[in-house]
């Protein structure tokens, strides 16, 4: 289904000013057919005015009144008729109905038309029992709107369970295909984002990991969740959209604003981190104090300071190694004697 725009029913004002200009004639007719033509003309004056005053509030169901990035669906007796998109004060058919299967569905989001109004309309409703949440708002919002979804606990590509949470930005860009093709948009959307965050997520480890392929061309590669979170974002958003194609909405960007290991493994992966960044650590302290030990030993060598043989080479090179490499300040031992 397509969405047919209604572009020419900005004429609200003029039917207003008329139906009030009706009512104002009504009014003087009764009175002039009551008191002035006590007649049969005057009996059918005043009859025909009553009639005009009973049904003449029916016209006024045919004004709506459109702000800006709103829109409103009409159907005739179930037949789709258009859609009113641009702000204005409009006269339609007095019998259409205005369609919003979502108009009361309520997710972790912004943007939402008439939130205020929807909750007055709840506590009015728990007071007298009435839903008059269903008259009263049933406009689509078509401005960009924030949905963040709750945060799920998937496993990644190793199978370490994550727990990560996105934000999408998205829009109504065709209210037919929003209204009619599905059953309820906003559901429909948060239901479509966990099932993409689910299939983008399985395909990347957590952090970068050796012999693991995450675009699909046979080559291992560095992606991860936490160092490719744009690349990962990106895919999600492509994903959505895809799965959202056919409701009529678009996805303007997705982000991830949370990603950790699941609690029940959070602290064997922050040691295995720590001994990581330790063992990292050891290697450039080792690097380094190879190459201060060469050094030194060229130097002395090269200015002929002392001759040393293998023998004390190699008992310099280990105090330097353990000066070098301890964790703690070397204590030196002066020697006042020889030197053997």
């Amino acid at each position: 289904m397509k969405e047919i725009p209604l572009q020419k029913k900005q004429n609200g004002l003029a039917v207003l000013l008329g139906i009030c200009a009706l009512y104002l004639l009504a009014i003087l007719g009764t009175f002039v057919g009551m008191g002035v033509l006590p007649s049969a003309g005057g009996i059918v004056l005043m009859v025909v005015c009553v009639f005009v005053l009973c049904v003449g509030w029916i016209p006024v169901m045919g004004l709506k009144v459109l702000k800006p990035q709103e829109a409103l669906v009409l159907t005739l007796f179930g037949r789709y008729v258009g859609t009113l998109r641009q702000e204005g004060f409009y006269f339609v058919n007095p019998f259409c109905v205005s369609v919003n299967p979502a108009a009361r569905t309520k997710l972790s989001q912004s943007g939402d038309v008439g939130g205020a109004k929807n909750a007055t309309a709840a506590l009015t409703q728990a007071a007298v029992g009435v839903n008059i949440g269903d008259f009263s708002n049933r406009k689509i919002s078509l401005k960009i709107m924030t949905l963040n979804n709750n945060r799920q606990k998937i496993n990644d590509c190793l199978g370490n369970p994550i727990e990560i949470g996105i934000a999408v930005m998205w829009r109504v860009v065709d209210t037919a295909k929003a209204v009619f093709t599905v059953d309820n948009f906003k559901e429909y959307l948060s239901l479509q984002c966990d099932s993409a965050l689910r299939n983008i997520v399985r395909i990347y480890p957590y952090d970068v990991a050796p012999n693991v392929d995450t675009t699909g061309d046979g080559v291992a590669d560095e992606g991860s969740l936490r160092g490719s979170s744009e690349v990962v974002a990106d895919r999600i958003r492509d994903e959505i959209q895809r799965k959202v194609e056919n409701a009529g909405l678009e996805i303007l960007e997705a982000r991830i604003t949370y990603l950790a290991y699941a609690p029940e493994i959070a602290a064997a992966m922050l040691q295995r981190q720590q001994a990581s960044a330790i063992i990292d650590a050891r290697k450039m302290i080792v690097d380094g104090a190879v190459g201060m030990v060469e050094m030194a030993l060229e130097r002395l060598n090269e200015k002929q300071v002392v001759t040393l043989d293998e023998e004390r080479k190699a008992a310099m090179v280990s105090n330097l190694l353990v000066v070098l490499c301890g964790n703690r300040d070397a204590q030196p031992v002066v020697n006042s004697g020889s030197l053997y």
